[in-house]
């Protein structure tokens, strides 16, 4: 049971990227609006579609990971938002709450006593809630530091 506990609380810490590598709030922490929706010379991507990247692919792996009847968003299309730019403000700050709250849920879900991590995910093909939260730490932390990157090549990163 100790195991188990030890176990649960490394995978928050490493969905939370609380460890070995730069957490989401600390990529987003002031962001300016106006650079947002810019894809800075040698990169692909603009904040905006990799934090809505970031939002949609959690919100995938939490749904598959709980619900039975959800379906995934056409790859890849269906994982990067149509504009480089959010419309407004507002459509920012949705986009960063739903991945916290996403990030929040996925962590509770991990972290409940009832929910077995090794068991097959029964509308899966194999796949484990441990494999789902490792994907999405792994998932995270790839992009927030991509993030990172296209913040620095903005000049919007200390």
């Amino acid at each position: 049971m100790e195991n188990e506990t030890l176990l649960r609380q490394h995978l928050v810490k490493l969905l939370t990227g609380s460890e070995a590598h730069a957490d989401f709030e600390a990529a987003i922490k002031g962001m300016p609006a106006k650079l947002r929706g810019m894809v800075p010379a040698g990169a692909e991507h603009s904040p905006w579609m990799l934090v809505e990247h970031l939002r949609i692919a959690l919100w995938d792996i939490l749904e598959f990971s709980r619900a039975a009847k959800h379906a995934s968003p056409k790859w890849p299309e269906g994982y990067w938002p149509v504009s480089s730019a959010p419309e407004d403000e507002k459509d920012w700050d949705k986009s960063v709450q739903a991945f916290r709250d996403d990030l929040k849920a996925m962590c509770d879900l991990v972290m409940d006593p009832s929910t077995d991590l090794y068991a097959k995910i029964p509308h899966g093909d194999g796949q484990t809630i441990l494999r789902e939260a490792l994907l999405a730490a792994d998932h995270n932390s790839y992009h927030v530091g991509q993030l990172i990157t296209t913040r620095r090549l903005l000049g919007a990163w200390a």
